[in-house]
């Protein structure tokens, strides 16, 4: 057994240690015995670090779906009376990652695996922001002091609320800081120390100190990075993909332009948006679902590559529909590197024509999707070089003409194309 303080942090090594004994196949107990740690450490340290890195083939985590003769059907879902959710004994339990399994080639579920070096530089993130600043989420605060302010009201001490509610899981002290910082006012909530029962008198100061540096939740990037992607690809080369991003002007008022690009088709399909959140954003794809149909979503948009942006971050509740159904993956770029989806970034040079930089876009006429529906439009019968002469339209009508009629039915306009307009005053047309 290695002589290694149980209390220390792990090291690059000893997580080196934890990767050679998942690949051997090793229980936690026998890598905790080799590095010296308890065998709850080395599991919530493979289970914190693990990476998603091949997403399961199949639209549903059941583990009869290979042999089921309804895999097919509409009604293959969580609901289904044979469904029973697949789990993997070395996967789920010990060693808790799919490195080494001899089984990796024939299994199409979803494959997890633990990288030393990946999981030594996330510990080391994640100590660097517990150090600059209050280590929690905007939500989680926001959550904390929903809690504790009735509690205040009714004159309780920071002291006697982690008494009664040790699950918050806070010191008194902290308590303290995090009111007398004013953490709670950064997010919205009103506990000041006016709140505290020993500091009523004390006049408040005119400008508070907010020490609150929110820690971004980056868990929805697990397993939808441009690396996991690019592995997805080289197994599906197939897959179609939509790159989908916002434009706007006024990023508090909005109006704000959600845009996909079919990079098979060229084509542009804008979902104007008066609020820019990731509930909104999300509403947005089950509108373009809504518009396409059930079954041409699944065939023409198999991934959604997107940036980092904070209004795009439901990456679970876009992935899954609520009836278990698989709608789609969502993957991101990396930071700084819009070029990863270029071919939306040089779609959007051409809707910066029509709503140029600057300009109030609701007084240039966008202020609705009658007017989003405009500029796609004009946009998508556009003749390109890159298509020999043709439109996005036409090259939609020529490969995939059920498509093009839905987009008809649903305001959608093929422009002939001496009357393509790519000019502000389009937005007035009536």
């Amino acid at each position: 057994m290695a002589a290694t303080n149980k209390n220390a942090h792990l090291s690059i090594a000893e997580r080196q240690i934890i990767e050679t004994g998942i690949y051997n196949g090793s229980s936690k107990v026998s890598i905790a015995e080799t590095i010296g740690k308890d065998k709850s450490t080395v599991g919530k340290e493979i289970k914190a670090h693990r990476q998603l890195k091949h997403k399961s083939r199949y639209p549903i985590d059941c583990s009869l779906y290979q042999k089921c003769k309804n895999k097919n059907a509409s009604l293959c879902n969580k609901e289904c009376k044979d469904y029973i959710t697949f789990t993997c004994k070395r996967r789920d339990r010990s060693p808790g990652a799919c490195n080494g399994c001899i089984k990796n080639n024939k299994c199409h579920y979803d494959k997890y695996y633990y990288y030393a070096d990946i999981a030594d530089k996330e510990y080391k993130i994640t100590l660097c922001e517990s150090r600059m600043g209050i280590n929690a989420t905007v939500n989680q605060i926001i959550e904390l002091g929903k809690t504790i302010k009735p509690l205040l009201e009714q004159g309780l001490s920071p002291y006697a609320i982690i008494q009664i509610l040790p699950e918050i899981g806070l010191t008194e002290k902290t308590l303290y800081t995090y009111i007398e910082n004013g953490i709670f006012q950064a997010v919205g909530i009103s506990i000041t120390c006016l709140d505290l029962k020993r500091q009523v008198r004390r006049k408040q100061m005119k400008k508070t100190k907010v020490g609150f540096k929110p820690r971004k939740d980056k868990s929805y990037l697990k397993g939808r990075t441009h690396s996991d992607l690019e592995a997805f690809l080289a197994e599906n080369p197939n897959a179609t993909i939509v790159e989908m991003d916002t434009v706007y002007n006024d990023a508090v008022n909005g109006p704000f332009l959600q845009t996909f690009k079919f990079l098979k088709y060229d084509l542009l399909i804008i979902v104007y948006h008066e609020i820019k959140d990731s509930q909104h954003m999300r509403n947005g794809i089950l509108y373009l679902e809504f518009i396409l149909g059930t079954e041409i979503f699944n065939r023409e948009v198999m991934v959604i590559k997107t940036d980092r942006g904070s209004e795009f971050t439901l990456g679970d509740e876009i992935e899954i529909r609520e009836d278990g159904t698989r709608r789609t993956r969502i993957f991101y770029c990396d930071p700084m590197a819009s070029q990863q989806k270029g071919s939306l970034e040089n779609i959007h040079i051409i809707v910066r024509e029509i709503c140029p930089k600057g300009t109030d876009l609701r007084a240039l006429g966008l202020v609705s999707q009658k007017q989003a529906n405009i500029i796609s439009s004009h946009i998508d019968s556009y003749p390109k070089e890159k298509l020999n002469g043709k439109s996005s339209f036409q090259l939609l009508e020529f490969l995939c003409p059920d498509m093009a009629q839905r987009l008809y039915d649903h305001g959608l306009a093929k422009i002939e194309p001496d009357q393509v307009t790519l000019k502000p005053y389009i937005l007035k047309a009536k």
